[in-house]
């Protein structure tokens, strides 16, 4: 097992990681921003180091100030957590040639899986059912009319380099392909320096459902189950849940059966997630993430694993703690991201939380380094803690969650809090019928 592990990343999950590091006796190193220098996760590390200036291109994105810090301190392994560097083949390279290791896959699996058309091509080949769409990047407006001619309407132009819901247009028509297809290829240049893109179908009334995978990097692998996060707002995920309610036992066996036998042949290590689309009992698959997922508690929650000590074992060369037959499934969780916004408007909403009362009891967990005083800067993801609720039942699971939302006070700035308490009265919600339009229609149609 590692003696030191450094954790390249921020708030919450960085506090996540801490925990679990704890738990197993190793030293932890905090980095941070000189805007983060009042963090949580900073104040209960063993040791911290200042990396930079708020802006992330300085200081949470600089990978030759995080080298040095690992080298400073003596740090022999990484965490990347989510977002920032943790889907960087190029950062996993780079620690890897200096002697510490990267907690995660490859860097050559993080590169193939982190392009969106390298992964459909490698989803196929690994019997992994895909969207349909065009098999290589479209290069020009005549390429990408003949493609969504043939494919039929309406159609959905992704960035190949993309996520987070940047660089995807829909085309309706005829008439909107030429629109939709230059400005995603504009966005995508933007946002990713690439401006290459592709065609797939777009799904009308699809739910998001994604599956939990680990492996040794040795040729086995197990997964853990789905998780439905078809509530978005701009392709950005709001609330989760596992199990999925729109799925059986039978489907929920198929779709794991098929994920765990494919990262086994990828001989794939570490924690990953393969996203699919769902309509009509079909999956199609969309992307994998290479890294730890932001709603990873549910999963925990419902199989009683802790996903982060996992990750540390395996990194460590460690077989995985469990075979498939050893997973079993206990009840329902719910995630709710509470983000430092207007409930409404999604304006940011940064300042100094004033008071700070998360709620508690049996099933209860709060993932968050907000405290009372603590000021939110303006530089980052507006996350600033998930609300976790487990239930034996997805209706007691659903009970539990309103009365915790009723019990979270924060005060000083604006969260979305309450359009969580807003949505349970929702009669869908209850019911678990909505798809990933679902939010979107219904914030339209409800100012």
């Amino acid at each position: 097992m590692f003696d030191k592990v450094l954790i390249a990343n921020r708030g919450e999950i960085a506090l996540r990681i801490q925990r679990a590091c704890k738990e197993l006796g190793i030293a932890t190193v905090a980095v941070h921003s000189t805007a983060d220098a009042d963090a949580m996760h900073v104040r209960l590390a063993d040791e911290s180091v200042c990396i930079g200036p708020p802006r992330s291109s300085e200081s949470y994105l600089n990978i030759p100030s995080l080298l040095a810090a690992c080298e400073i301190t003596g740090a022999d392994a990484v965490h990347p957590g989510y977002g920032f560097l943790s889907e960087n083949a190029r950062f996993a390279e780079i620690l890897e040639d200096h002697g510490v290791t990267f907690i995660g896959p490859t860097s050559e699996h993080i590169r193939t899986m982190g392009d969106k058309i390298a992964a459909k091509e490698t989803a196929r080949r690994l019997d992994i059912p895909v969207v349909p769409g065009s098999d290589g990047a479209i290069e020009s407006i005549e390429d990408a009319e003949r493609v969504a001619q043939e494919m039929s309407y309406p159609v959905l132009i992704k960035a190949a380099a993309g996520g987070g819901g940047r660089g995807m247009k829909v085309a309706s028509s005829p008439e909107s392909i030429e629109e939709a297809f230059i400005t995603a290829r504009t966005e995508a240049k933007a946002a990713f320096g690439d401006d290459a893109v592709y065609i797939e179908k777009y799904l009308e009334k699809p739910r998001h459902i994604e599956i939990q995978v680990f492996g040794d990097g040795r040729g086995k692998a197990i997964h853990l189950g789905e998780r439905d996060c078809s509530l978005q707002r701009r392709h950005q995920k709001v609330f989760e849940e596992a199990p999925s309610p729109a799925l059986n036992a039978e489907a929920r066996a198929r779709i794991g059966s098929i994920v765990s036998k494919a990262m086994s042949k990828m001989k794939y290590r570490g924690a990953g997630t393969v996203e699919f689309l769902y309509e009509n009992g079909e999956f199609f698959f969309i992307e994998m993430n290479t890294r730890l997922q932001v709603e990873h508690p549910i999963t925990e929650m419902i199989t009683g694993l802790d996903l982060v000590i996992e990750q540390l074992r395996i990194a460590s060369g460690a077989p995985l703690s469990l075979k498939q037959e050893d997973v079993t499934f206990s009840g329902h969780a719910i995630e709710c991201r509470i983000n430092a916004e207007h409930p409404r408007t999604f304006r940011p909403s940064p300042g100094e939380i004033t008071y700070w009362h998360p709620p508690g009891g049996l099933g209860v967990r709060v993932d968050s380094g907000a405290y009372q005083g603590y000021r939110i800067p303006p530089y980052y993801d507006s996350l600033i803690g998930k609300l976790i609720v487990h239930g034996k039942t997805r209706n007691e699971c659903l009970m539990r969650l309103r009365r915790c939302l009723s019990e979270f006070v924060i005060d000083g700035i604006e969260t979305t809090i309450p359009l969580f308490q807003e949505l349970l009265g929702e009669q869908d919600i209850a019911n678990g019928l909505y798809d990933i339009h679902w939010l979107e229609n219904y914030l339209a149609t409800h100012d």
